[in-house]
């Protein structure tokens, strides 16, 4: 027992050593919380506790195997497989197949993957006779999920919808579950909604649940959602046995359904628990804790908790402000080719985080230009995106308009009225005579065996980019802007995503592009649409490469939402500014908190080394344009934010970069916490 408990600090042994009763254990970033989990389940054993009664359940299945791995080398492999270890869906999967019947489900049901789910929602549309402009499915499918995981039903969303949207979405979920049943198939929210069902129906199901599951514990319990916590709370209800792991300061999905409110409300939804709070971080230096500490103090609804270094004093961590993004990614990469060379460090040291999809993209430059290699984890690559591919297929049918591919990537994005079989015919017209499909309707008798209502579409939307044949030259942004708005091609955005939020997103896709010609046009001697393309086609190309290869040594390119977990040594936290961090919806939206809790899980991945960049200007929507620093940094500081600072949302318009000066801005307020030394260099 006393080796067992070798090794754990005072609140760690409190956490282990506390049996009986619900216990709440507080786990700040890096403080050793897999341990004092399985270390518990060790403790529970060693006290006479049979492995069959404990249940300890996480959300994935790495971290299930971490678990059940540390604990077969405490206990013996024998013990540790009679434990239940595993994620909420594996729990949920095991116990409706064991009882079936009494859920309501088929003997023989199979689940359905995320394609599977998809080519449901499709069929459920056709049924309904809605096509796929009126909402994406991939939208109307993370909508119906987000739905299930509050606790609605189908009926009842129908029955509160709003507007017209709503109602679509609701009978199309009605129409999606439809599909479901008669093919005897369940998706991974059924899952959930089918345990929950069967253990609030079915009083003989909870109570065998009950005897058999006399311990419970929870990993990341902030990620819980709605019918997730149900089922804690009914497996665990009789004898409240309940250990839950997790910190609300990392809580950070609630965009997919997590609760943060079923974390912090813990002492009160279990009565008498014991709050174990775990401040002690065994990853990162002093004056990283300090600046995580100063940010995440701002966010009023929180448990409180500060953390502390086991390691000691270290490194301050650093501040850099460029000029502009590429400017910011090129320092970046020329500090991290620098330290490789000088053998301070490796590549796969280094972690780059991020707020939003657009910001890797300079990044990605800069780092083939060096020959740095690295991954990006945790989004689509810039060039693989649909806006992008399509803007990109209009510039080159402009540039070239014989180019098939793009003709046939944009022919009817957005719709023209020229259907898909046309189209088709076209296409086995021209391989029949071996020419491109745009020759086809060049053709008059050829042209002549498609509808005439198809050729004079194709004609018109033709004779519309013959407009932008000359090359701009360095008038490119302007161009650019007016194609897009010739074409509409923000209706087929709107088109293509229903989710005002999703269709915001791939909107800002399509003006990342306008920022990239900027910047073309900026650095680039007699830049013109010819030199854009092809400096485009190259990096889309070496991007394609780069994807194929997987660097044992190379720089992680990553969200802060997928950074969340993991640890690096040196760590560049960028673009932390208004508007990207916090992002400039989550102030719209007031939900700021989250965004400070992803500022906090960005700081606290880095170990020894912490830098955060931001810039003085920044393109957007092809206009250069002020950058504010976060209001973050200035929590981090322990200052109030200077005069002439503009927070994101701002009823004031942004500023662009002249050579007349700046406007003034009101006076930002702002809570003072502990200041922070962040020593600041221009790039």
């Amino acid at each position: 027992m006393t080796d067992l408990l070798k090794g754990l600090n005072a609140e760690q042994k409190l956490a282990v050593t506390t049996r009986e009763g619900p216990v709440l254990v507080l786990a700040g970033a890096g403080s050793g919380k897999t341990k004092v989990i399985t270390v518990r389940m060790a403790y529970l054993m060693l006290w006479g506790v049979k492995p069959e009664n404990i249940l300890a359940m996480t959300f994935t299945n790495k971290a299930a195997g971490e678990m059940k791995e540390r604990v077969a080398g405490l206990v013996g492999k024998d013990k540790a497989k009679l434990l239940t270890v595993g994620t909420f869906h594996s729990f949920c999967v095991k116990l409706l197949r064991a009882h079936a019947a009494a859920a309501g489900l088929a003997p023989n049901f199979t689940i359905c993957d995320a394609s599977d789910q998809i080519a449901a929602v499709k069929g459920a549309l056709r049924e309904l006779r809605i096509g796929e402009a009126s909402i994406q499915p991939s939208v109307l499918q993370g909508r119906i999920s987000l739905m299930k995981n509050k606790l609605m039903s189908s009926d009842g969303f129908l029955a509160s919808a709003a507007d017209d949207q709503d109602e679509l979405v609701g009978r199309a979920w009605k129409m999606y579950e439809e599909h479901l049943r008669r093919a005897r198939t369940v998706d991974f929210d059924d899952l959930l909604l089918f345990t929950l069902q069967l253990l609030r129906t079915n009083e003989r199901v909870r109570a065998e649940l009950e005897q058999r599951f006399r311990y419970v514990m929870v990993d990341e319990y902030q990620d819980t959602n709605g019918p997730q916590y149900e089922i804690v709370r009914l497996v665990a209800g009789r004898h409240k046995n309940l250990c839950v792991v997790g910190d609300d300061d990392q809580s950070i999905y609630g965009w997919r359904g997590a609760d943060v409110t079923k974390i912090l409300s813990f002492d009160k939804d279990f009565r008498g628990a014991k709050v174990v709070r775990l401040e002690t971080n065994y990853r990162s230096t002093e004056p990283i804790l300090a600046a995580a500490n100063a940010v995440i103090a701002h966010n009023p609804d929180r448990h409180a908790k500060t953390l502390r270094s086991a390691i000691g004093k270290g490194e301050d961590v650093v501040m850099l402000r460029g000029d502009d993004e590429v400017s910011e990614a090129d320092t970046v990469a020329r500090q991290i080719g620098e330290l490789v060379r000088l053998t301070r460090a490796q590549f796969s040291d280094f972690a780059v985080l991020f707020r939003t999809q657009t910001q890797p993209r300079a990044f990605e430059e800069q780092f083939r230009l060096r020959a740095i290699p690295y991954v990006l984890i945790g989004g689509m690559s810039f060039f693989d995106r649909k806006e992008v591919r399509d803007v990109l297929a209009y510039l080159k049918l402009a540039h070239n308009p014989r180019d098939e591919v793009a003709f046939l990537r944009v022919v009817n994005c957005p719709p023209r009225g020229i259907g898909r079989g046309s189209i088709d015919k076209a296409v086995e017209i021209a391989t029949q005579h071996g020419i491109s499909t745009v020759q086809v309707f060049e053709t008059p008798e050829l042209a002549a065996e498609l509808p005439a209502a198809t050729v004079d579409a194709v004609r018109a939307f033709r004779n519309q980019l013959s407009v932008f044949a000359a090359d701009p030259g360095e008038a490119l942004v302007g161009w650019m802007r007016q194609l897009l708005e010739a074409v509409n091609y923000r209706a087929e955005v709107d088109r293509a995503y229903l989710e005002p939020k999703l269709r915001e997103e791939r909107w800002q896709g399509v003006l990342e592009i306008l920022d990239l010609a900027e910047n073309h046009v900026r650095r680039t001697r007699k830049a013109s649409l010819s030199t854009f393309l092809e400096a485009l086609t190259l990096d889309a190309e070496d991007s394609r490469d780069d994807g194929k290869v997987k660097h044992k040594d190379a720089v992680t390119l990553m969200t802060l939402h997928s950074a969340k977990g993991l640890e690096f040594e040196r760590v560049y936290l960028v673009g932390v500014e208004e508007g990207i961090l916090p992002h400039a919806r989550s102030v719209a939206e007031d939900t700021v908190e989250e965004e400070r809790r992803l500022m906090y899980v960005g700081i606290t991945r880095a170990k020894r080394h912490l830098t955060i960049t931001l810039t003085k200007t920044r393109s957007k929507y092809g206009t250069r344009v002020e950058s504010h620093p976060s209001r973050f940094l200035y929590e981090m500081k322990g200052e109030k934010p200077p005069k002439d600072w503009k927070a994101a949302g701002s009823a004031a318009p942004a500023v662009r970069v002249t050579e007349g000066g700046q406007r003034t801005r009101k006076k930002k307020s702002s809570k003072r916490s502990a200041a922070v030394d962040l020593p600041h260099k221009d790039l």
